[in-house]
């Protein structure tokens, strides 16, 4: 048997690197296009419909203020206020007249906006809001779909941080049940025609809330119609107009803030 001789004993060993050099890229890759594909997926949104945009203008009642948080605050002094997360790939803005409204009755009120459009990367992003106004009292949090859960989660990590909780179109994970709170003002809001949340996700839920949590079905609501930016995949229609759906889901959020705000 013929010995090998050093340069034939480094060739697979060669072969193997350039194999495994290989193996590497193609997973970089992989991992570039699927990232890019999520980004290109996440970032794609409506864009807030003119109502939304009409509503961040400031005038003699409301002082809106355009960044991140967007805020809303009354001309008169309020002690209590609201932070809002975004529903998954909607534009911050499109809650801009709920919000407006909101502060319009004497609350302060602030929508966050969420990395990539999704709240699931900074679901206590609703600490810096808190942060920087000191002069608020007493806190609600809320969302609508995916910024609901993630506030709700805000809420089951912070038992110290908010007095109420509002959720449109939504629920608590099984992970972060609320059931014990008793001391906390929380309101359970749903259209009777969501097509992505439906009625039985919503009773299922009940599971997960404190007993004094307040149901309130939206008749004839729907899911996209909690925001202000046009239709949404696989949601039902409307038989109420947008505007209606919107008077019924801000006197239920009102409810909420003047429970959790009461001395």
């Amino acid at each position: 048997m013929t010995a090998q001789t050093p340069a034939q004993q480094t060739k697979p060993k060669r072969t193997w690197l350039r194999i495994l050099f290989w193996l590497l890229g193609a997973l970089a890759l992989v991992i570039v296009i699927a990232a890019a594909a999520f980004l290109i997926w996440a970032l794609r949104i409506p864009a807030p419909m003119a109502e939304a945009l009409a509503a961040l203008e400031s005038d003699s009642a409301v002082t809106v203020v355009v960044d991140d948080p967007i805020t809303f605050t009354p001309n008169t002094a309020a002690a209590c206020g609201v932070i809002f997360y975004p529903g998954g790939k909607v534009d911050y803005r499109a809650y801009a007249p709920s919000m407006r409204a909101i502060a319009e009755a004497g609350y302060f009120a602030a929508i966050s906006r969420a990395p990539l459009n999704l709240m699931v990367f900074a679901p206590n992003k609703a600490r810096a809001v808190m942060a920087a106004h000191q002069e608020i009292d007493h806190w609600v949090v809320g969302g609508h779909s995916l910024g609901g859960s993630m506030a709700a989660l805000f809420t089951f990590n912070n038992p110290d941080a908010a007095a109420g909780l509002t959720l449109w179109a939504s629920f608590p994970a099984g992970s972060s049940p609320l059931t014990d709170r008793t001391d906390l003002a929380v309101s359970s809001i749903h259209g009777s025609l969501d097509g992505l949340v439906s009625a039985a996700d919503i009773e299922a839920s009940r599971a997960l809330l404190p007993p004094q949590t307040a149901f309130v079905e939206i008749e004839g609501g729907n899911h996209a119609q909690f925001g202000w930016y046009g239709p949404q995949d696989r949601d039902n229609e409307a038989t109420i107009t947008r505007a209606e759906q919107q008077v019924q889901t801000v006197a239920a959020t009102l409810r909420t803030l003047e429970a959790a705000c009461r001395p």
